[in-house]
């Protein structure tokens, strides 16, 4: 509502500057520095000022004189030295809130993609991989909020070096075959997931003392890349069986896709073999013939040594790899992948992912031949916007990706090519102590320790999950020790995932985080537990009412706006829904910032905002009938902002805590 409010401001505004003074002014609206001074500011003037050659107190004048009225604002006020406040009509708000208006309307502006989680599939899920997938999860769930149309890619790179080095660990150092692998992917007894997270330790370890060996992870990667024999089909074997664990494990976070492009089928239907001559048909790569990239197709310009994009012996580095799946995302390409169901969520929607084969299960209508899939018009890709969620490190690499489409011609795709960058997920040493993770005694004095994948060190997710829900069924235990097991499980899984989501977005994205399991499960503080607690308790209000006997009013019939304009007379009462109310413009901030951290931050703020209301006002006793009314209608308003809130993080309110 607030945020509807904002834009009609702005667009106000700036329809009216258009005709007053022939300037197209884009207008802000800005928060005004005391709650005295009203709801909005507009600092219009002061920009127009210099175009005008006027003070900026008399531009602010006439505008807030001839402007007209706008719908939602009660007064405008010249206030300074040429700021215009803006103060809301309270009543017509609160009647508006009651009436349900808070949906934000469709964004017609084209498809986002969101590229997120990527985790190489070759080992467990860790800790580090949740913040990417949570990150990402949420900020889609925010642009869907907005209602932006979103598209969530989760890009499997199942040719690569990790995968390539699991396959070494299984063919040359354990000499399994397929039928060996298969044999431990059907033993329920063995964790497949949890095997290869120290398989692939172990082979980096074996690389470290046999340099030799390397080799074999070039003859292994030269075989997963042409798609061919024995070695090829392991490895296709490990990546899918992985990507399935991942799946799951994800889906523990509520994280969910729409689709998994993978590498296999950019080399295989030869969308890189297209990317690469059309790099080298633009000059915007060349054949190095000196110095140690003597041989490698370079891009230049990124270094003095410029970044190697096809190695000496014909691999391809993965960045070149990108480039092709970047202009497949905006549809750039003239190529398209087939795809096949994988995976259908409770809802009905359908995971699919791609194959090199056609299959009956199409989602496109169309009948491209098997060497060169085309596509008119089809469900995935084609983008407006490109969001890929990558770990900061991955920084000069992004780089590049966006060059490549820059010297292709493609300013435009570049310019919508976000790298939505995070840094790294540590523990800290309590953590490590609850996990019973052993740290040398230099580490315990630090902030936080790092983990590493290839060293076999660290936390993996579901074993962190695992750990997280212990605790919290420890807790709700002994708070509802006669409810029954299962719904207490339930209940604790809920508290766990909303403990560790919370935590891992409360902090902004350039922020390394220090996990900490006895803080992120707090119910008191800055805390998912803290948010789902103050939904829960505005939800017991209402049920304690019926207990009472009492039905729950009917709030329509009873609130009309001149109710609400009593009510709201109050300061107190005033502000505590103005902040309640302003989801929709919180949540678009964030996306303009990218910043996920910004809703929770609001989520906490509105949760202490109820617990302030809860404490000063006992609205189940209230004698005042209109204001017991208006008092419960609040609950029930707090309690429904809580919620999709909540939702807009991942968080799901329990029955019960």
């Amino acid at each position: 509502m607030f945020h509807s409010i904002e834009k009609q401001v702005s667009s106000a505004f700036r329809a009216h500057i258009q005709i007053r003074y022939g300037i197209d002014l884009p207008v802000t609206i800005e928060q005004p520095r005391q709650s005295e001074f009203g709801e909005m500011a507009v600092p219009a003037a002061f920009q127009l000022a210099k175009q005008l050659r006027q003070a900026p107190k008399k531009i602010a004048a006439e505008l807030a004189e001839e402007i007209g009225p706008i719908p939602g604002v009660a007064s405008l006020e010249v206030a300074g030295n040429g700021y215009i406040n803006i103060r809301l009509d309270r009543g017509a708000y609160g009647a508006a809130l009651l009436r349900g208006e808070t949906a934000a309307s469709a964004d017609t502006s084209g498809k986002v993609i969101v590229e997120h989680t990527n985790i190489n599939p070759n080992k467990a899920a860790h800790i580090g991989h949740l913040r990417n997938a949570t990150l990402g999860d949420t900020f889609v769930r925010m642009l869907r909020a907005g209602g932006q149309r979103v598209e969530v890619q989760n890009y499997i790179d199942n040719t690569g070096v990790q995968v390539a080095d699991v396959v070494v660990g299984f063919h040359y150092l354990e000499h399994k075959g397929i039928s060996e692998v298969k044999a431990l992917l059907a033993d329920p007894a063995v964790r497949f997931d949890y095997y290869c997270w120290d398989l692939y330790a172990r082979t980096s370890s074996y690389y470290k003392d046999h340099a030799e060996s390397l080799a074999w992870r070039s003859a292994t990667l030269h075989a997963i890349e042409a798609g061919e024999g024995d070695v090829a089909e392991l490895a296709h074997l490990v990546a899918d069986a992985i990507v399935k664990a991942h799946l799951k494990t994800m889906l523990r976070l509520d994280v969910e896709y729409d689709v998994l492009p993978r590498e296999s089928e950019i080399l295989h239907l030869k969308f890189w073999a297209y990317a690469f001559e059309l790099l080298k048909e633009r000059k915007a790569i060349y054949l190095e013939t000196e110095g140690k990239n003597l041989g490698c197709w370079v891009m230049p310009g990124l270094s003095e040594e410029g970044k190697v994009i096809v190695r000496s012996n014909g691999t391809v580095t993965y960045v070149g790899k990108d480039i092709a799946y970047q202009l497949w995302k905006f549809g750039l390409l003239g190529k398209d992948f087939y795809y096949e169901p994988m995976h259908t969520y409770a809802d009905g929607r359908v995971l699919w992912v791609t194959t090199d084969q056609p299959t009956p299960n199409q989602p496109t209508p169309n009948q491209p031949t098997p060497d060169q899939p085309t596509t008119a018009a089809h469900e995935f890709g084609h983008a407006t916007r490109v969001f890929n969620v990558i770990d900061a490190r991955q920084a000069y690499l992004q780089e590049v990706v966006v060059a490549g489409l820059r010297a292709l011609g493609y300013d435009e795709q570049a310019t919508q090519s976000v790298h939505f960058n995070y840094e790294m997920v540590a523990l800290s040493p309590r953590c490590c102590a609850d996990l019973g993770i052993p740290i040398p005694e230099e580490d315990r004095k630090k902030p936080y320790v790092e983990v590493s994948g290839r060293k076999g060190q660290g936390v993996k997710a579901d074993d962190l999950m695992d750990s997280l829900i212990a605790k919290a069924l420890e807790e709700v235990t002994s708070r509802h020790a006669d409810d029954p097991p299962e719904k207490n499980q339930k209940v604790a899984e809920q508290i766990a995932i909303a403990a560790l989501r919370y935590f891992l977005l409360k902090f902004t994205r350039n922020t390394v985080i220090a996990f900490d399991l006895q803080e992120a499960l707090s119910f008191e503080g800055e805390t998912g537990p803290y948010v789902q607690y103050s939904a829960v308790r505005a939800r017991n209000i209402l049920r304690k009412l019926a207990e009472r006997g009492e039905q729950i009013p009917d709030f329509a019939t009873e609130l009309d706006a001149e109710a609400m304009k009593r009510q709201l007379e109050s300061e107190d009462f005033w502000q505590m829904l103005l902040a309640a109310s302003k989801v929709d413009a919180i949540v678009a901030g964030a996306v303009s910032s990218g910043e996920p951290a910004h809703v929770a931050k609001y989520a906490f703020q509105v949760a202490q905002t109820f617990s302030n209301f809860y404490a000063k006002y006992p609205m189940i006793t209230e004698e005042n009938r209109e204001k017991k009314v208006f008092l419960l209608w609040m609950t029930d308003f707090f309690r429904r902002q809580l919620e999709r809130t909540g939702a807009i993080l991942g968080i799901q309110i329990p029955e019960y805590m």
